[in-house]
């Protein structure tokens, strides 16, 4: 029996950190079941980076390198840069002309976006094609399974209606793919709002173990617990969030912070030493990576060449059925 396929992709919107550890750990797992394919979203950036263009390029070797330390095998995998697959481009042109505006104006990630970057009155096509060429992306693979976190849920739900529509015009082929629902930990930022690049409360899969100490020595903690010996209140505090993500005896530390035994400098050490043991074997391929940028090349420059041996495969298909070529 064939191995079932599966597609995720990451924009290089800037360099990962910890809440994206959290999805590629699953993606690592993920691999081991299905025929995977991993791709860094370059074209989507240019959604909300048209005035950063130069910054795409470096943001996505970076992201590459991140894939493979973390534990993405591109032997076992596929892993590649959306644009190094132009078929992508085709396959959103066609599938474009059979989706629907309405469709595409009631996705709720793009009201949120034309909100939050007030652009009521100057939307483009790329914004609110977004889900179209995302659609693209896991059809052109005829992905069975795609891992998503619950706010993209309307995101694949819309590739199945496009596909499905394809599908009852020309012909079947695309599957429609199942959602993978990725329970991933949610990681807070250092200032107890989410961990965002944008609000620069990250910690970053490429910062150094002094880097990681400087930030969590800083992080927010229990405003009520002044001394070392006040009972703390670990549900409020940020430290202790992310001891329940990276230490084995978070019980401990509770029980310690709320009988007043344990102080807040002791337990953000704590925390740096509990993070370092994860990110240093990370940390160590990951600067082998950049530091020989041939070997990524060549890691991407293979994924491309696999990828568009199944994007050429569906294209052929595609205008065949749709009678254009």
């Amino acid at each position: 029996m064939a191995q079932k396929r599966l597609l995720s992709g990451m924009q290089p919107t800037g360099i990962l950190h910890l809440g994206n550890y959290e999805v590629l750990k699953n993606w690592v797992q993920l691999q081991n079941d299905y025929e995977s394919y991993f791709f860094i979203a370059n074209w989507h950036c240019l959604t909300t980076m048209q005035d950063r263009t130069d910054q795409i390029i470096p943001n996505t070797r970076q992201v590459a390198a991140d894939f493979i330390a973390a534990g993405i095998d591109p032997v076992r995998s596929t892993v590649f840069v959306q644009s190094d697959v132009p078929e992508h481009a085709e396959l959103h042109l066609m599938l474009s002309m059979i989706t629907s505006l309405g469709w595409l104006e009631r996705v709720p990630s793009f009201k949120e976006k034309r909100e939050n970057l007030g652009l009521e009155d100057s939307v483009s096509y790329g914004l609110l094609g977004y889900p179209v060429l995302m659609a693209s992306d896991i059809l052109m693979y005829r992905a069975d399974a795609v891992p998503v976190g619950e706010d993209q849920l309307p995101h694949l739900e819309l590739t199945r209606e496009i596909g499905r529509r394809w599908n009852h015009t020309y012909g079947e082929l695309f599957p429609e793919p199942v959602a993978i629902v990725q329970r991933v930990k949610k990681l807070p930022g250092l200032d107890g709002r989410k961990m965002s690049k944008s609000y620069d409360n990250a910690i970053y899969l490429s910062d150094d173990a002094d880097t990681v100490w400087a930030k969590i020595r800083n992080a927010y903690t229990d405003p009520l617990k002044i001394r070392k010996d006040d009972p703390g209140h670990p549900e409020g505090c940020t430290v202790f969030a992310l001891h329940q993500a990276y230490s084995p005896d978070v019980d401990i530390v509770e029980s310690e912070c709320c009988a007043g035994t344990r102080g807040c400098v002791a337990c953000k050490k704590q925390l740096c030493e509990r993070i370092n043991i994860q990110l240093e074997p990370l940390r160590a391929r990951r600067n082998e990576l950049i530091s020989n940028p041939d070997e990524l090349d060549a890691i991407l420059k293979d994924g491309a060449a696999r990828a568009r041996v199944v994007a050429n495969d569906t294209m052929q298909s595609v205008r065949k059925m749709m009678k254009i070529g």
